[in-house]
């Protein structure tokens, strides 16, 4: 149904894609994965032909396919109606399955007299999905469809997949939504410090190709280690023979010269042996991508010191009513997580509570909003922003362990992607030694392979997690109290 043959793509002199090919017919989930900034969305938006900053070689066929697409962020101020439908005809023939699509993403009525860009962002990728469905497109492009969405349509989505026979070609960090719907990945990376691209591409599903990449990159380091250690000891006995023929040389007496003739050529075996070991192709360790490094250090919080207590009466947006008779107590090292429906009110209360937290002088308080660019001037470097109160050396060092390039560190915040950027902030905690962390949806952006680092690093976190997130995997593997929003308030529930 589409035929993408020998496409490459190159972005200013870097290339992002070299001759890839591969069709998609029907039934096919084909998911894009790799690390952030790695070209993933790029590549989708030059295989619809959209994509204005990219030099595009090769050939896309979708015959008379029609394609619908997701777009990763929805920016748009038409009413939620305007958004869905050209005009009043198309939606009196599509009124039964608005309804019905309405009822299954739990969204009112009311909902499409609203503007786009008032919708919380589960709401819009909501309606984005909805347009797709209500669009009957023959072909599927989506990136990152479970952006910000509650578990319920999660759940819903991935049983969509599952069951459709439309082909489908998508990005996402979701593992669980991964390892439940793909059947074919396509992994695309930059190697030696982001100047090679490479795709590797498989009909396996999502924990299979993992398990074979991880036995590969096993195999591969032992291989590597061996023959590094096998080389190293020749390497050392030829130094040896090399040092007694040398000396040998010095000082044998002038009236041997059959004896010196033996040493020289002796000396030139062991040169040609030297040339013969130099030119040996060593295998070379794998150079992974995904093998980010980083920790938090001396950060204790006492179990019984009071972290918060906030306690709100009525919880809005505007004039809106989202929630009301909040109350919440955190204590000590906890690690909680608060969950809940799309537009309840999850991402206002997590601001009030670091609006409450901030001025506070005996903690030391980093947050990740799900809007980054309310932190910083995209203007400013990655180094001014990491470094400002730290010493540039170990800024440096820090970032180099995050897989930071030195392009990177010396470039401008606005160019990264929304997923190096969450490594960034990360590695901000890190250096100023926060030891309370508000948390609005920390694993969202980052790619399913740094992820699970990153859920080990925040699960080891000595001092105290207050976080929102519908990652299934950072819920069960990070959370220890998890507390449900909605319209009554706030709910303790058992994990």
């Amino acid at each position: 149904m589409l035929e993408v043959k020998d496409v490459s793509i190159c972005v200013n002199t870097r290339y992002l894609i070299k001759g890839l090919s591969f069709t998609l017919n029907k039934g096919d989930k084909l998911a894009i994965i790799g690390e952030e900034g790695n070209g993933k969305s790029t590549l989708l938006r030059c295989l619809l032909g959209i994509c204005d900053y990219a030099t595009v070689t090769g050939m896309v066929s979708q015959k008379n396919y029609t394609i619908g697409y997701l777009e990763q962020l929805i920016q748009d101020k038409q009413t939620v109606f305007d958004f869905l439908f050209s005009n009043q005809e198309a939606y009196y023939n599509k009124i039964h399955e608005l309804y019905q699509y309405l009822e299954t993403f739990q969204l009112k009525e009311e909902i499409l007299k609203q503007s786009m860009s008032t919708l919380s962002g589960g709401e819009k990728v909501k309606i984005g999905i909805l347009r797709l469905l209500l669009e009957e497109c023959d072909i599927l492009f989506l990136d990152e469809p479970t952006n910000d969405l509650d578990i319920e349509t999660l759940e819903w989505l991935e049983m969509f997949m599952k069951q459709t026979n439309k082909p489908i070609l998508y990005i996402s960090h979701d593992e669980t939504l991964l390892a439940s719907t793909a059947n074919r990945i396509l992994h695309i990376e930059q190697l030696k410090k982001k100047q090679e691209c490479k795709h590797t591409l498989m009909n396996v599903d999502y924990q299979t190709y993992i398990d074979m990449r991880i036995n590969s990159i096993q195999k591969q380091t032992q291989v590597a280690t061996f023959e590094k250690r096998e080389y190293t000891k020749k390497e050392e006995k030829l130094r040896r023979v090399m040092q007694k023929v040398e000396y040998r040389q010095n000082t044998i007496s002038r009236s041997d010269p059959h004896g010196a003739k033996v040493l020289k050529k002796k000396m030139h075996t062991l040169k040609s042996q030297e040339k013969k070991l130099n030119e040996s192709a060593l295998t070379e360790m794998p150079d992974v991508e995904e093998s980010i490094h980083f920790s938090f250090e001396e950060v204790n919080i006492p179990k019984n010191k009071l972290i918060l207590e906030i306690s709100l009466e009525r919880l809005e947006v505007g004039q809106q009513l989202l929630a009301q008779n909040i109350y919440l107590e955190v204590r000590g090292n906890v690690h909680l997580c608060i969950i809940g429906k799309n537009g309840v009110g999850k991402t206002t209360l997590i601001q009030k509570i670091y609006d409450t937290l901030c001025t506070r002088t005996d903690i030391k308080v980093g947050y990740m909003p799900q809007n980054y660019e309310t932190l910083w001037n995209p203007q400013m470097t990655v180094l001014d922003f990491v470094a400002q109160k730290q010493d540039i050396t170990k800024a440096r060092m820090y970032l180099g362990n995050m897989k930071f390039t030195q392009e990177e560190m010396t470039g401008k915040i606005e160019d990264l992607s929304n997923g190096t950027k969450a490594k960034l902030m990360l590695m901000k905690f890190v250096l100023e030694q926060c030891d309370v962390l508000v948390l609005d949806e920390p694993t969202r952006n980052v790619s399913p392979l740094s992820n699970p680092m990153i859920r080990t690093v925040l699960k080891n976190f000595k001092g105290t997690i207050i976080s929102v997130s519908h990652d299934r995997k950072y819920i069960e593997e990070v959370a220890d109290v998890i507390y449900l929003l909605d319209a009554s308030g706030l709910t303790k529930i058992n994990k």
